[in-house]
């Protein structure tokens, strides 16, 4: 009965995912990858305190490719100039410091990563802002 519920839960949330990738717009994507990379982390804090070694590995490698897959490589070097190269060098830090925590199952690590991933989320949030003030002025302008 519970295998049957959880199957359900995770089909909603892959609808709930799916739904908002393919209505969302390029910021809020990478605001979706931030989301996810956290996510991530957190559940591999969770299963580190419960020695579930696999299920940690499993997480941790899973926001290691958000990061590398999504974040990094949504990065366009021609355009964002030194700050995408120093984005890109932050996204390779915490690749690599996630790999050293998954090794040393250091919690300490995976908290330092997530406080990076926190830090830019909040920054890329306020990114936005501005863009849906400026569009709701054209609208009530129009």
């Amino acid at each position: 009965m519970y295998a049957s519920m959880n199957n359900a839960i995770s089909a909603y949330q892959r609808i709930g995912v799916e739904t908002g990738v393919e209505s969302a717009d390029p910021h809020k994507l990478i605001l979706m990858l931030f989301e996810g990379a956290q996510e991530a982390l957190a559940r591999a804090k969770m299963h580190m305190q419960n020695n579930e070694i696999a299920e940690k590995g499993q997480m941790i490698s899973k926001a290691i490719m958000i990061i590398d897959h999504g974040l990094k490589a949504s990065l366009d070097m021609n355009a964002g100039g030194d700050l995408a190269i120093k984005l890109r060098a932050l996204y390779d830090y915490m690749i690599h410091r996630l790999l050293f925590a998954n090794i040393q199952n250091n919690l300490e690590i995976v908290n330092e990563v997530n406080r990076l991933l926190s830090e830019l989320y909040s920054a890329w949030k306020e990114i936005g802002e501005p863009n849906r003030t400026q569009t709701a002025i054209k609208a009530v302008a129009i």
